[in-house]
C-alpha cells in the first residue's frame, strides 16, 4: 500500500476517474463529495472512497464465495466483476435482475446469498429491495446521485465509467486473494488494470448501452431535471385543485352576499309602503278628532 494511505497511487485513482462524479447531488452522498467543479460536476473525496473499497473488501474476505452474490447490470460493470469472480470464486449475475432472484423459491434463478454486492443502486434496485426483505447485507457501488437506504456499507465511486470500476475490481481481487491466502504480497498479484477493463466478446447493443463518463453524467442530469420537472407539474396542477373548491366557496359567498342585500333592500321598502298610509290615516284621525273641539267652541259664540 502507497504511504498515502491509498491501495494504489493518487495518479491511478485520477487516471481511471474515480472521483468523477454527476451534476446531481444527493442529501444520502453529501458528505462524501470533496468539491463541484466549474462545469457541474461533482467529485468524490478519494480519501473517503479509498477507506471504503478496503472496507468492502475487508467484508468481502469475512464470508464463504459461494456466500456471495454480486449484481451487475451494466456492460462495464459486468465485464470487470466477471473478471473479479474468475479470480476469487464469488458468483456475479450479470446483465438485467430478475425480480424474485431472492424471494421466489420457484424461480430458475432463486439464490440465497448472505451478502449482496450491487454495481448500480439506481438499475438493481430490486436486488437491494429483495436483500432488505430477507436481512442481507448491502455492498453498493454509489455515485453522488444515488440513494442509499437499504444500503450498509456506501462505496462512492464513478459507477459508471469503464476504467473507474476496473480499477475497483482490480483492488478488490487483489485484496480478496491477499485475505485467502492465495498470494501472500501485492507483487504476486499478476493481473494489471487493463485484464479488469478489457471487453470480452459482448453483443453490439450492450456495448452500445454504455455511454462514456461525461455522457452518463450528462444522461442523469436530463433524466433527473425532467423528473423534477414533472414532480412540479404534479405539484402546480394539485395547487390548482386545491385552489378550485376555495373559489367556489368565495363565489357562493359572494351570491349570499347579494341575496342578504337584496333581501334588506326590499324590507326597507316594504316598511316604506306600509308606513306611508300610516301616516296619512293618523293625520285624517287628527283632523276629524280637531273638528267636533271647533264645532264647539262655535256654537258657545
Amino acid at each position: 500500500m502507497e504511504k498515502t494511505g491509498l491501495p494504489v497511487s493518487q495518479d491511478m485513482f485520477l487516471e481511471a476517474g474515480v472521483h468523477i462524479g454527476t451534476r446531481i447531488k444527493t442529501n444520502d452522498m453529501k458528505r462524501f463529495i470533496f468539491k463541484k467543479r466549474d462545469d457541474g460536476l461533482y467529485i468524490l473525496d478519494l480519501t473517503k472512497t479509498a477507506e471504503r473499497i478496503m472496507a468492502a473488501a475487508k467484508l468481502l474476505s469475512k464470508y464463504q464465495p459461494k456466500d456471495i452474490l454480486i449484481v451487475a447490470s451494466r456492460i462495464y460493470s459486468s465485464n470487470a466483476a466477471a473478471k473479479f469472480s474468475k479470480l476469487t470464486g464469488i458468483p456475479v449475475l450479470q446483465g438485467r435482475f430478475v425480480p424474485g432472484t431472492m424471494t421466489n423459491l420457484a424461480s430458475k434463478q432463486f439464490q440465497e446469498p448472505k451478502l449482496v454486492f450491487v454495481c448500480d443502486p439506481k438499475g438493481e434496485k430490486e436486488a437491494i429491495m429483495e436483500s432488505a426483505k430477507n436481512g442481507v447485507p448491502v455492498i453498493a457501488l454509489c455515485d453522488t446521485d444515488n440513494e442509499t437506504k437499504f444500503i450498509d456499507l456506501i462505496v462512492p465511486i464513478n459507477n459508471k465509467g469503464r476504467r473507474s470500476l476496473a480499477l475497483l475490481f482490480y483492488i478488490l481481487a487483489r485484496e480478496v486473494l491477499l485475505s485467502q491466502g492465495v498470494i501472500t504480497s501485492y507483487d504476486q498479484f499478476k493481473y494489471d488494470l487493463n485484464f479488469f477493463e478489457r471487453l470480452e466478446e459482448t453483443k453490439p447493443s450492450e456495448e452500445e448501452a454504455e455511454p462514456s463518463d461525461e455522457e452518463a453524467a450528462e444522461k442523469e442530469a436530463e433524466e433527473t431535471a425532467k423528473e423534477e420537472a414533472k414532480e412540479t407539474t404534479k405539484k402546480e396542477e394539485s395547487k390548482q385543485v386545491e385552489q378550485k373548491p376555495e373559489r367556489a366557496e368565495e363565489k357562493s359567498e359572494k351570491v349570499k352576499s347579494e341575496a342578504k342585500s337584496e333581501s334588506q333592500e326590499k324590507s326597507a321598502s316594504a316598511q316604506e309602503s306600509v308606513s306611508a298610509p300610516q301616516k296619512v290615516h293618523k293625520e285624517r284621525v287628527k283632523k276629524i278628532k280637531g273638528k267636533p273641539k271647533q264645532e264647539a267652541k262655535k256654537s258657545e259664540s
